[in-house]
């Protein structure tokens, strides 16, 4: 008795000590990104003059808590998959994401980027400068304001999102509903449907395919070697042809017709690189679904690279968008002119991006790579293999799409063709119901009678009733946790809206102060 309780009272002093470490350390972790975005106000003061200076000083600040967000929440989706398949460690994905998002956002990121975010709105219906600033910078702390809550109850949403949200939000308060464009804002809207339902569909359809060509026929390292290779060079292809279009259009624009070119040349690299590799790392494996699997490690981890660069290359250009649309419109740009991105609102975005994964990005990496489904390095990499062939399928057909909602669309599409295998059986009657294969075969059920018609089956009583359980089993078998797709459904749903409360009130709390 004494022990018992002796062992109780050690584990509530586990689970206190447990708890005070996390707090302290979330308390950190803030303290860290207060430091940051001091430094950003320190480095603003410096570049910000004129008339408008402490609109462009504010602007920052709130862009620098934006990108903060963004590494904190958005990230997670590139590397997540790796981390749960245990391809990567979580300090591994952190490095990788870390410098191949600040990569891509520094040398490709976005040259320029309409002042309003998309056309949502027409900017020469606000009235002043001086309430379009107001109003970007509304929307831009809206945004932010929405991911830090998603973040915290633990669900990934599209940054892009949050920013339309907050300009239609702030851009209604400013102008009214005349302003704003809303064939855009349907598109958008559809895109809530479009991107997950693509995403899922392709990386259920991939898996379907590495499943039946290679973890499930009689020679398993004869078809890795096969088929590895080939997909390695579909998936360079897709990576290749969308960096070359859209990611790297800063640095140069190809001709037409030489990025299919160019994609084309890296994917028969890819596939030429990977034979050998794929044969060397295959010779002594076990012909094992786990261990041909492991094949899979290495171009997932390439994988989750690329996936970081061509987010840094395009999304932080759209999340730091309003603050570039303050800092030129201060400077006199026309406010429904493109405009360049400058140097340091890049570089705000690409160090805080880092800063918010390094500090905050652990906890949505473990839910999109742990706590949806259970990946390993096969299907994580069918999850990112579908998210770049999706993004290249929907700019090719014109189709609104989200980075976040593929890439966690494709987890939920992994995760329901798992389950849809492992519970299909039970539609199979005749092989797993042992009352209904009785019947068909005109002979009494287990309630008639089961023994006898067991023994007639030439079946043992005790393996029908394990058949019997099994298939109850898989019936009611749950390979996607339905808790957080609720949460994560609903907080898309909510995003655009929200955003565009929030920005609003924060718009017109602003005007009625000034």
């Amino acid at each position: 008795m004494a022990k018992s309780t002796l062992d109780k009272d050690l584990k509530k002093i586990s689970r206190l000590e447990s708890a005070t470490a996390a707090t302290g350390r979330t308390s950190g972790a803030v303290g860290l990104a207060l430091l940051f975005l001091v430094a950003v106000f320190a480095f603003t003061v410096t570049v910000a003059e004129g008339q408008y200076a402490s609109f462009v000083i504010a602007a920052g600040v709130i862009g620098g808590y934006m990108a903060l967000n963004i590494g904190a929440n958005d990230v997670a989706n590139n590397v997540g998959p790796a981390v749960g398949s245990k391809a990567l460690t979580m300090v591994g994905a952190l490095v990788v994401a870390a410098i191949f998002e600040a990569a891509g956002a520094i040398i490709a990121g976005g040259e320029v980027v309409s002042t309003v975010s998309k056309g949502i709105v027409d900017p020469t219906q606000l009235p002043s400068t001086d309430v379009f600033v107001r109003a970007m910078m509304s929307a831009l702390l809206a945004g932010a304001l929405w991911i830090n809550l998603a973040t915290i109850i633990g669900a990934p949403v599209s940054t892009t999102h949050s920013i339309v949200g907050g300009v239609l939000g702030a851009g209604v308060a400013a102008a009214g509903f005349g302003a704003v464009d809303w064939a855009t804002m349907g598109a958008i809207a559809a895109s809530w449907v479009i991107s997950p339902a693509l995403g899922g569909g392709i990386a259920a359809l991939v898996l379907a395919f590495v499943t039946s060509r290679v973890l499930e026929v009689e020679d398993k390292i004869a078809a890795a070697r096969r088929w590895v290779p080939a997909l390695v060079g579909l998936m360079t292809f897709a990576f290749s042809l969308y960096l070359v279009m859209k990611g790297l259009k800063k640095v140069w624009v190809p001709p037409a017709g030489v990025s299919w070119l160019i994609a084309l040349v890296a994917a028969l690299g890819a596939w030429a690189l990977t034979r050998p590799m794929v044969h060397r790392r295959s010779v002594g494996l076990e012909n094992r679904r786990k261990s041909v699997g492991e094949l899979f490690r290495w171009p997932l981890i390439f994988s989750a690279a690329l996936l970081s660069f061509a987010h840094g290359a395009n999304d932080v250009a759209n999340a730091v968008g309003p603050l570039a649309a303050v800092v030129a419109a201060v400077q006199g740009v026309a406010l429904d002119a493109k405009v360049a991105v400058p140097g340091w609102v890049l570089l705000v975005g690409a160090l805080g991006i880092v800063t918010g994964l390094l500090l905050f990005g652990p906890k949505l990496i473990r839910t999109v790579g742990e706590k949806i489904t259970r990946l390993d390095p096969a299907r994580a990499f069918c999850v990112a293999l579908a998210a770049a062939v999706t993004v290249i399928v929907a700019s090719e057909f014109g189709l609104p799409v989200s980075s976040t909602h593929i890439a966690v669309g494709g987890i939920f599409g992994v995760g329901f063709y798992r389950e849809f295998r492992a519970n299909r059986y039970t539609w199979h009657w005749h092989e797993l119901d042992p009352d209904a294969a009785l019947t068909a075969g005109g002979l009494p059920t287990a309630a008639e009678g089961g023994e006898s018609a067991a023994a007639e089956t030439g079946v043992e009583p005790q393996v029908l009733e394990k058949r019997r359980r099994k298939a109850e089993k898989a019936r009611r078998r749950r390979l996607v946790r339905r808790r957080h797709l609720l949460t994560i459904v609903a907080a898309w749903l909510v995003t655009v809206p929200l955003a565009a409360l929030l920005s609003a009130a924060i718009f017109g709390t602003w005007s009625a102060f000034l």
